[in-house]
């Protein structure tokens, strides 16, 4: 176990699971390319991508509603015995540039039966078709639909990647505007900056089979538009301390085989540094996203803390 109290290593060896899985994923197209010239080819010529949709199985398991923010989707999904005690608001991951995956539906319903909460996934328009003044405005006006009919002290803002990237701006956000706060935030492998400016970064590199540095940057670049990547609104990892003294008790979970890592225990130690509830929890050798990986030990682990953390 790690001695500093803030970071704590949860998985000293990581499952046979997410060892096969990594292999498979290994020897697969990757999602992103692996250069930014390759990158930036395939935007330039893609067709607007779609979300993956809601599995039908999932009006038998769960109570759904479709609705719209901004008029943009979202779908909320509740227990069958009623709303949650808990509403989480999950962003999913993808760059700002990739719609829903299919393995984010699973995460979410795992997270609705594991932890008896309700939540609320909105299915944003991406960037560069669209702008991140888009992405922002779906993010308020859901939580304060969200808000209006569910205490927000019993919110807990969530997301993965670029999405855990968009449920701490929208936390920043709504600190700065004084209004109705979230009662937690929950953050899996977020993309802090996405300058990727750390050179300890590129010692993870080599290690992590979907994300590189060169084209995470230039995927930056596009998501941040006509402002400066390396700001605390594109980069939240350098937001004020004043700022990052208004967040809610957070938590982060972030592989050891992610790239992220590196700014992951940057940031817990700036929380800290600015008084917040903070803490994040490592896993060895796992990949990006890894708890999207629902059957593995690491990502029930992963559910069990944040189970814990809700409750606390």
């Amino acid at each position: 176990m790690l001695t500093d109290s803030a970071i704590e290593l949860r998985s000293e060896r990581a499952s046979l699971l997410i060892r096969i899985v990594k292999w498979v994923m290994a020897r697969r197209q990757p999602v992103f390319p692996h250069t930014p010239e390759a990158f930036e080819a395939k935007m330039a010529t893609r067709k607007l991508p779609e979300d993956a949709p809601m599995p039908e199985k999932f009006r038998r398991r769960f109570a759904v509603e479709k609705w719209e923010a901004e008029g943009q989707r979202c779908v909320t999904l509740h227990p069958k015995a009623g709303p949650g005690e808990w509403h989480m608001l999950y962003f999913h991951g993808g760059g700002f540039v990739l719609p829903m995956f299919d393995v984010h539906w699973p995460l979410a319903a795992a997270m609705v039966e594991r932890l008896g909460i309700s939540i609320t996934v909105p299915l944003y328009d991406v960037v560069p078709e669209f702008s991140y003044q888009a992405q922002d405005a779906l993010a308020d006006a859901a939580f304060a639909t969200i808000a209006a009919r569910h205490d927000p002290a019993k919110i807990v803002l969530n997301g993965d990647s670029a999405g855990g990237h968009m449920a701490l701006s929208l936390a920043l956000r709504l600190a700065r505007a004084g209004g109705p706060q979230p009662g937690k935030l929950a953050l899996f492998a977020p993309w802090l900056d996405v300058t990727m400016a750390d050179p300890e970064i590129a010692e993870v590199e080599p290690h992590d089979i979907m994300l590189k540095i060169g084209t995470l940057r230039s995927c930056g670049r596009m998501f941040a538009g006509d402002r400066d990547p390396a700001s605390a609104e594109c980069s939240p990892l350098y937001a004020d301390k004043q700022d990052l003294a208004t967040l809610p008790p957070t938590r982060i979970w972030t592989g050891r085989h992610d790239l992220f890592i590196v700014d992951s225990r940057s940031f817990v130690a700036r929380l800290r540094a600015a008084g917040v509830d903070a803490k994040l929890y490592e896993y060895e050798a796992a990949p990006h996203v890894f708890m999207a990986i629902v059957a593995t030990r690491e990502a029930k682990d992963v559910l069990g803390l944040l189970r814990d953390f809700l409750a606390e």
